[in-house]
Formats: C-alpha cells, structure tokens, sequence
C-alpha cells in the first residue's frame, strides 16, 4: 500500500541526508592536514513475504519466486579511506609526512582511548620545554617524547626515525631520540575524535609498533606534509547523485500522498 512506500521512502531521505553530512565534512576538510576521507555505506532493512516462493499452485506446480516488499534503508556504517595523500613541501624542518603505513603516537588526556591517539598529521612544533607536539589546539605531545635543547640551530630526521639536533658547537649533530609508528590490524575500526586525531577501539585491534622502514611501517619525508586525500571531482559527483535520489525519494512520498488522496476520495462516489 502507498503506506509502505510513505515509510520507506522516509528512510531513504533520512539515510541520504546523513550521506550529505558525510560529503560536507569531506569537502569542508579538503585543506586538513593528513585528512582521510569517508563514505557511507547503506544496507536494505526487512522485507515483507506477501507470497512464499516454492508453494505448490492448484496444477501442482511450485511458484518459482516469492512475492517480497522492502521497507527502505538504512545507513549501515561510515568507511573511512586510508588511502596516502599527496605529499606537499614545506620549508619547516619539524614537519614529517609518513610515506606508507603507519600512525604518530600521541599523548592524550587518560580518560580518552587510554591516554594514547594516532594521526597522520605531521605537522610538528615545539613547546615551551623544546618537546615535540602536534601543531593542532590542545598540541598533544609526540611518543615517545622527543626533546629539543634550547640552543639548537638545526634539526635534521633521517627516513627511519631518528632525530638529530645541531647547534653551533656541536656540528656533528647529537641523536635526541627516535620516532616510532603504529599500525592496527583494522585501520578503518579507530575511532575519530577530532583534531586529526584517532584512537584505538575493540574492532581496530591493539597498536603494533615499530620503527619507520621496518616490515609494513612507512618511511618518513622531512619537509614534507600529507595532504588530504578528498578527492574534489569524486565528492562533487557523489554530491550530485545524492542530491538527485533525495528529489526521487521525495517523488516518491508526493505520488503515495495522491494516492492516499484518491483512496480517500472514494467515500464521496
């Protein structure tokens, strides 16, 4: 009845305006630093079984296929794109870009993902004390911690990790520490809580860590950064075709309403 098609068109409206949001945030976040992009992905709900396939008719033959009406959508989950950024150069020295798998170690507050968090964001400054953190709002400190004396001219980090501070006396260079990476057996499971920032949930797995360039861990580019991996053109077309099924889900409640219309129409014949 034009009931059914009322509520699932409904669904389809709701399902897709959540799929809108994603695609705004993507296009909001085209400039975000190591900012992975995500898509909606949308599953069937129950269906009602008006007639049973393989029932035997008056011949004695059996229906070959039943007779089933769906009840609309739903979005079933939010995917989230790992895929590698382009690289973009910068003249600042504390800017790191991981060229393959792996995540930053971050220090958060306890209550949160257990005081740990992961980004690609490389964009590194330095603190009052010299140590290492991320270039956000709240600037969560680098693990392990990397500290950089006060009288440091020039800090070079080779591909594998290390971190070297130079200064006018010393031109050889000192190793002030090492940076490691983390990987999860199920990247698309961490949870984000902003801030280009991610943390470990039950689905993820535990962090595997290990030094830059070893087994699966990416190597890292200094002066570099990762850029988004929101790709304009893809989340344009994407927007257009949601746009277009939200007018066909709308179409499809007015032409239930007039038949709702004309059904409540017959008392007067």
């Amino acid at each position: 009845m034009a009931i059914t098609a009322l509520h699932s068109a409904s669904t389809g409206l709701s399902s897709l305006s959540t799929e809108l949001d994603v695609i705004a945030n993507n296009l909001a976040n085209i400039n975000t630093t190591g900012f992975k992009a995500s898509r909606v992905n949308f599953e069937d709900l129950m269906y009602q079984q008006k007639q049973q396939p393989g029932v035997e008719n008056a011949n004695g033959d059996l229906r070959p296929a039943g007779l089933y009406v769906g009840l609309g959508t739903k979005v079933s989950n939010t995917q989230v794109d790992f895929t590698q950024g382009d690289p973009v150069s910068t003249d600042h020295q504390l800017d790191l870009m991981i060229d393959g798998h792996g995540f930053f170690e971050l220090s958060i507050v306890e209550d949160i993902g257990g005081g740990r968090a992961y980004t690609r964001d490389g964009n590194f400054i330095r603190n009052a004390e010299g140590d290492l953190v991320l270039g956000t709002m709240d600037g969560p400190r680098l693990e392990p911690l990397i500290s950089i004396p006060d009288d440091t001219t020039k800090v070079e980090i080779a591909s594998d990790g290390q971190v070297f501070a130079f200064t006018n006396q010393d031109i050889d260079g000192t190793l002030v520490g090492t940076i490691t990476l983390s990987t999860f057996v199920n990247p698309e499971g961490l949870r984000s809580i902003g801030g280009n920032r991610y943390i470990e949930t039950a689905v993820s797995g535990p962090p595997i860590q290990g030094l830059p360039g070893e087994r699966q861990f990416g190597t890292l580019l200094q002066n570099h950064l990762e850029s988004s991996n929101v790709k304009p053109v893809k989340e344009l077309i994407s927007l257009i075709k949601t746009q277009r099924a939200f007018e066909m889900n709308s179409q499809t409640i007015q032409a239930a309403d007039e038949t709702l219309q004309v059904i409540s129409n017959l008392r007067r014949f």
